[in-house]
């Protein structure tokens, strides 16, 4: 579990919602949505915003370096995942990204790019939201699974992933893509990679049976065991409950796969054993977050610079309180787990009036 690696980022970019809702305008092709009929808007917001402050919080006490957003705006309601809007490399170079939804592509922040370059080394940005308007989409590492250590992209087709666009992206970033088609349990196309596959440094958790070209099947699985990655299979019903949507980091103590709690419910205790002999899990409870149709993974744009800071790079436990949100009442606290639960860090959000909405 200690070393530093390339694939596991010590920083990472959150953004932390006011007015979070599941979005109408992404539900046609996001089968992983679900809904909320027993709470109000208002509530809602609350929770996600007490699950994303929960989140912020077991990552900073790991060890992660957090840089937390603040999104009041009603305009966006899926801000809570950054990751599909830029993404960060080797070598100082950050990609922003054509979204699909109009809705999404209010999500892009000068304010992020702005802080990366003043925090870390950038030395270029390429940006392909311009794509939109040839109606081309690449959602970032959510419409792509990037392995950072052997160079290869995967990527599920969909709505949200235009070949042009990830062939372009690969050229310019010096990644091998992996197109290839894969479905849900109910036959619909899956609209983002990461829901599906998730890429550490000694082992690659994938919902293979997804894949629907058998020919392409065992591609997807020869070029992960190409690298020495132990593949961990994925059902299809593990995959409903976000198995798939995981992301490796580097703490204060090593490795560890921030996963959500449901998602790592989800996994066999042998699955879970690969993945401890590796990596550290941190599972969070993100429920209502969950109802957007993403998971932890989503919530995390990783940050893959090298800083300008000098100094050594222990973490500063960064101000999670941020500007105050006027219909959000005092949070309930984020509880940790007994040893059971694998370092959970869950949090209970209430969505009862003692909310303070």
């Amino acid at each position: 579990m200690s070393g530093l690696s390339v694939q596991a980022p010590r920083a990472v970019v959150l953004i932390r919602p006011h007015r979070f809702q599941p979005n109408p305008h992404t539900r046609d092709d996001n089968g992983f949505q679900g809904y909320d009929e027993r709470s109000t808007s208002s509530q809602i917001a609350a929770a996600a915003y007490a699950e994303a402050t929960c989140l912020a919080e077991g990552l900073t006490q790991a060890g992660v370096r957090v840089h937390l957003f603040e999104d009041a705006t009603e305009s966006t309601p899926d801000s809570v995942f950054p990751n599909n809007w830029f993404s960060t490399h080797s070598g100082g170079r950050v990609a922003v990204y054509p979204m699909y939804s109009p809705s999404r592509q209010r999500e892009r922040r000068a304010d992020v790019v702005e802080m990366l370059k003043a925090e870390y080394r950038v030395q270029e940005v390429i940006d392909y939201s311009g794509l939109e308007r040839d109606g081309i989409y690449l959602e970032g590492t959510g419409a792509m699974v990037v392995d950072h250590i052997d160079r290869v992209v995967y990527a599920a087709r969909s709505k949200r992933t235009n070949e042009v666009a990830l062939e372009r992206f690969c050229a310019h970033f010096n990644y091998e893509p992996l197109l290839f088609d894969a479905v849900d349990s109910f036959g619909r196309p899956i609209y983002h990679t990461n829901v599906l596959m998730c890429i550490g440094t000694e082992f690659a958790m994938i919902g293979l049976s997804a894949i629907t070209d058998h020919s392409r099947r065992a591609h997807v699985r020869r070029r992960v065991e190409e690298t020495g990655r132990t593949i961990i299979d994925l059902t299809p019903a593990q995959v409903r409950e976000f198995a798939g949507n995981a992301i490796e980091l580097t703490g204060s103590s090593g490795r560890l796969l921030a996963i959500s709690s449901r998602a790592m419910k989800a996994l066999s205790p042998s699955q879970l054993s690969i993945i401890e002999a590796s990596a550290t899990l941190l599972a969070t409870d993100v429920p209502t977050i969950e109802l957007a149709g993403g998971s932890v993974r989503c919530m995390i744009a990783g940050v893959h610079l090298a800083r300008r800071d000098p100094r050594p790079a222990d973490i500063t436990l960064p101000s999670l309180g941020g500007a105050p949100n006027p219909q959000i009442g005092p949070l309930p606290p984020c509880e940790k787990g007994d040893g059971r639960d694998r370092g959970f860090a869950r949090c209970q959000p209430s969505r009862s009036s003692d909310a303070g909405i």
